[in-house]
């Protein structure tokens, strides 16, 4: 399994707990061991442009999630096939603002927006009220399982 971490913003942040929670979850996920997966932070000013040019929105946000393969979560015995799952680019900023606000630290808001990310990457939306709650409440167990406590509370942007 390929995760790479790069931290492109001014802001420091454990690199390498965000890999293992990538690889966690992948595990989890029954996702391919061969999959590739690309985490990147970015400051506000670059966030920005990619929350325009993606979304049309204005402003600096949390996650951006870019899908590649369109892989979808496997099963046990079934994992995904190989392949490129995608980019998911965070913005520590904003992830500092989020964590001040719900009363946890900036490293576990980024655990909170990594797992955000890769369930997007697998397909997951929170458009509806019910692909929400699926997804929060995976989201959620997946967390609370790689810490082995509660997860910390779900923030938005």
């Amino acid at each position: 399994m390929s995760i790479e971490v790069n931290n492109e913003s001014t802001v420091a942040a454990d690199e390498e707990e965000l890999a293992r929670l990538g690889r966690y979850l992948l595990d989890n996920l029954y996702v391919h061991p061969e999959a590739e997966l690309s985490i990147i932070l970015v400051d506000e000013e670059a966030m920005e442009k990619l929350h325009i040019e993606w979304m049309d929105i204005p402003g600096a946000t949390d996650v951006l999630s870019f899908p590649m393969d369109e892989l979808r979560p496997g099963v046990p015995g079934r994992p995904t096939p190989a392949g490129v799952l995608g980019d998911i680019v965070l913005c520590p900023q904003v992830a500092a603002e989020q964590a001040q606000t719900a009363g946890h630290s900036m490293q576990e808001e980024l655990l909170l927006l990594t797992t955000h990310g890769v369930l997007h990457l697998l397909g997951y939306d929170h458009a509806e009220p019910e692909e929400e709650k699926e997804m929060f409440g995976l989201q959620r167990d997946l967390l609370s399982s790689y810490l082995g406590r509660d997860a910390p509370k779900e923030t938005r942007s």
